[in-house]
């Protein structure tokens, strides 16, 4: 039995969105757009691996650029990869970039990032949760604690990928709003066992004295369609929410 994501990019699996008073599937690269757009993301530039075809079929009309990733050398290479993308146009160095995975998306959170990102003329803001299995994720290192728009944020101190030794249970979401240093950071970054961590790269900031912040999300969702049962908990989220 072969598996649909075999096929499939996870970006065109199907969500469910409120539509006209009833409910329509959409691919949540789509949901992941309106999302981003919301926050005043125009520009968009997909980095594709396998299976890129399909993607690239379905957002020819859309002004979509796309570049490459032949072989899987981690988040940071895949960041990297975007780099000439980002320099281009009349905010070229100056307006910060989302990072955002192509297997989920946050019920909200990106208005506020952007806020809190101007507000505190920052290099980077992470959209945080709290886990149960630090281990398992890509972990931030809170500092000072204050408020932004309703919730708690932090001056995040460091970062740690998948640590044995976990020094909080704020895991990162995979949204990532930066400055364009993020690019330096990550060329001084060294490989790990052949992939390069984006998560490396904003340590990177942190001991270079950049400001790195975060806000934990308490009530929004991360609708993941990464492994079936994740999958299956954002299908049921997005029928009875979105």
């Amino acid at each position: 039995m072969q598996r649909v994501t075999s096929v499939v990019p996870k970006a065109l699996l199907p969500l469910f969105k409120g539509e006209n008073g009833g409910k329509i599937v959409t691919p949540i690269a789509d949901l992941i757009m309106e999302s981003l757009e919301s926050a005043g993301v125009s520009s968009f530039c997909f980095v594709v691996g396998k299976h890129r075809n399909l993607l690239m079929d379905y957002m020819f009309e859309r002004g979509v650029t796309f570049v490459f990733q032949n072989q899987p050398k981690g988040f940071g290479d895949a960041v990297l990869r975007g780099e000439d993308f980002a320099s281009r146009g009349p905010m070229s160095g100056k307006s910060p970039v989302f990072v955002h995975a192509d297997d989920g998306v946050l019920t909200g959170g990106y208005k506020e990032a952007v806020e809190l990102f101007s507000k505190m003329n920052a290099d980077g803001v992470l959209l945080l949760r709290k886990t149960n299995n630090p281990k398992r994720y890509g972990i931030a290192e809170p500092g000072k604690a204050f408020t932004h728009l309703g919730h708690k944020a932090f001056e995040i101190v460091g970062v740690q990928e998948k640590p044995e030794n976990p020094r909080s249970d704020m895991l990162i979401s995979a949204v990532y709003l930066l400055s364009h240093k993020i690019f330096k950071a990550i060329k001084d970054a060294s490989p790990e066992h052949g992939e390069i961590q984006l998560t490396t790269g904003i340590q990177n900031l942190i001991k270079e004295g950049h400001k790195v912040y975060g806000i934990l999300l308490e009530k929004e969702q991360w609708l993941n369609v990464g492994d079936t049962e994740s999958y299956h908990k954002a299908l049921e989220y997005s029928y009875k929410n979105l």
